[in-house]
């Protein structure tokens, strides 16, 4: 359904995905449960499994179409929207690009999206639960309404969580995690995984830091800590400050793709 430019898609679950919330941590290797806890281990296994299978379905649709694909998660609040917003004004029209949005409810972020030029695909997952994520079934359902063929870089805005985003491959090339200077310092700590199975890290707002108590150092240690080669961008989305190593990067990583 086409919606003020962008389309707008309801997040339709199919059964293998039909699951409890926060029961899709990954599993691996010997597993030790007691039997009232088999079943459910099982689902998520399955879970996992049939979302990989898509992932590689994906990633090969992508690799076709020569689609460099973004996944860029955060909490809510982080920016993410702003730092998009930024970014699409920096690289369009040099760069084609499309944006996938993921959300619980509204379409506050893809109605701002849009006005970049760039073509918005808004999904919602509040009508089946309000998943917090975006699994590859989902995407290759949203990807199928963009001409991909016309699009160089596709960005996916992952729903606003530090914890399960990074649990789900959807196809994409290279993920990014958004940290503000409004959150706490040890996030990258109490949150490793995200930082861990990310390729870049960007701790944004950073125009408040004469207002905050706030350690930036002391949080991009943190970051290295849990992943100790990762680039950290420190900028302001909103004031452009800092933006240029950010928009490098990206180019550099799309060019690695390219044959």
């Amino acid at each position: 359904m086409q919606i003020s430019g962008f389309n707008n898609f309801k997040y339709c679950h199919h059964h293998e995905f039909h699951k409890p919330h926060h029961t899709h941590a990954k599993t691996g290797g010997h597993v030790e449960v007691k039997k009232s806890g088999t079943r459910e281990i099982k689902v998520v296994r399955r879970v996992l499994d049939v979302n990989e299978k898509m992932a590689r379905q994906n990633r090969e649709l992508f690799k076709e179409k020569g689609v460099f694909v973004l996944n860029v998660m955060s909490s809510p609040g982080s920016g993410k929207t702003t730092l998009l917003e930024k970014t699409l004004d920096e690289i369009m029209p040099e760069i084609k690009c499309a944006v996938i949005v993921g959300d619980i409810c509204t379409t506050n972020d893809a109605d701002r999206l849009v006005k970049t030029g760039a073509p918005v695909v808004q999904i919602n997952t509040d009508e089946f639960g309000g998943d917090c994520h975006l699994a590859a079934h989902v995407i290759e359902k949203s990807a199928g309404s963009l001409d991909l063929d016309a699009v160089d870089l596709l960005i996916v805005e992952n729903i606003g969580n530090l914890v399960c985003p990074a649990e789900f491959d959807i196809g994409e090339d290279a993920r990014v995690v958004v940290l503000s200077v409004t959150e706490g310092e040890d996030k990258p700590v109490k949150y490793p995984l995200m930082f861990r199975e990310c390729d870049a890290a960007i701790l944004n707002k950073t125009d408040l830091l004469p207002y905050l108590d706030y350690d930036r150092e002391l949080a991009v240690k943190y970051i290295h800590q849990v992943h100790p080669d990762i680039p950290v961008f420190e900028l302001s989305a909103k004031t452009k400050e800092g933006i240029g190593p950010w928009i490098d990067w990206i180019k550099g990583m799309m060019s690695r793709k390219k044959p």
